[in-house]
């Protein structure tokens, strides 16, 4: 089959992109950055990469010709209060990969949501009839994650058959060893002995490695114009950095700050912390520990057949990664 996977040079699409090869497809992979797996053949499948602006409807529905399947990953993640790239990029570039999809005769498309787009209560429990995130005073990466889903569903009824899947928070091997993602450099931190301090906080985290399959499995089973929360398991990160650090034989973070306290000292402590380019003490950056919802991924398991991997497993193979890496 043929498959095209935008964003494919990043995080989930490096996995998804070996997902679909393992499984013998033709794979188009969609970039403006260069690819990051060479092209050719893999296994039975192959690869080609492509620079496309999604934003330009014309050359996406150009480059989807013949294409079957179109997985849309392209987003830009931002804790910031307002940006209007990534509002671009979240909302018009989903309608955009839509519309090109429909008018080059695609026959599904499966676009990557996010958790972010569900307005949950502090310690409530998150399902897909969970209210959306529309409150302006929200994060700009939350709500423009929702607008992007409705930009879909306007394309739905107009005869796409098209879904969304909605992660949780994504870490886990495979990933780029030169620009990890946000929550595997914290374990990385960790591992290397660098994070000395610590919070307890749960938040619903899950292997990548699961995502990719679970965009798959949304490929064949999931229902039009319907939305699937793919979960892992909610677990303490000070306990997972712990156990991060008892993998590699060291201590782990010595202190443990109550949860209450860094937030409290966050609104001094981000402006600094901008100027050295991390966002680390956003408001939104430490809103899912705060708010620390309970994912209900039922429907996900029950329509799909979706199962994450345990925490341990995931862990265990982190740190195996970072050291097959040279990162350790």
């Amino acid at each position: 089959m043929k498959v095209a996977v935008t964003g494919a040079a990043g995080f989930l699409g490096l996995n998804l992109v070996t997902a679909l090869l393992d499984q013998g497809h033709d794979v188009l992979a969609i970039d403006r950055v260069p690819g990051t797996m060479p092209a050719g053949q893999h296994g039975t499948g192959t690869l080609r990469w492509e620079s496309v602006d999604i934003l330009d409807e014309d050359a996406v529905a150009k480059a989807l010709s013949g294409i079957e399947v179109v997985h849309h990953l392209v987003a830009v993640i931002t804790l910031r209060q307002e940006d209007p790239i990534a509002e671009r990029v979240n909302v018009h570039g989903v309608g955009s990969v839509a519309r090109a999809s429909l008018r080059a005769g695609v026959r599904r498309m499966v676009n990557c949501g996010s958790m972010a787009s569900f307005d949950y209560d502090k310690g409530g429990t998150v399902h897909e009839g969970t209210r959306r995130s529309t409150d302006p005073r929200l994060p700009v990466y939350h709500r423009s994650k929702y607008y992007g889903e409705v930009e879909l569903l306007k394309v739905v009824d107009a005869g796409l058959d098209a879904l969304t899947c909605n992660p949780t928070g994504i870490y886990g091997p495979v990933d780029h060893p030169d620009r990890l993602s946000r929550m595997n450099i914290g374990l990385l931190e960790v591992a290397t002995g660098k994070l000395p301090v610590s919070v307890r906080g749960l938040f619903d985290r899950v292997d990548v490695r699961d995502v990719a399959k679970g965009f798959l499995l949304a490929e064949e089973k999931g229902r039009t114009g319907h939305n699937y929360l793919l979960g892992g398991h909610r677990y303490d990160l000070f306990e997972a950095q712990t156990r991060t650090a008892e993998i590699v034989g060291r201590r782990g973070p010595r202190v443990k700050l109550p949860l209450g306290v860094l937030v409290a000292l966050a609104p001094l402590i981000d402006p600094i912390a901008r100027r050295f380019g991390s966002e680390s003490f956003a408001p939104a950056a430490l809103e899912n520990l705060v708010m620390s919802p309970v994912v209900d991924r039922t429907k996900a398991g029950a329509e799909l057949g979706y199962e994450p991997r345990s925490t341990e497993e995931t862990l265990t193979d982190l740190v195996a990664f970072f050291g097959a890496s040279g990162l350790l």
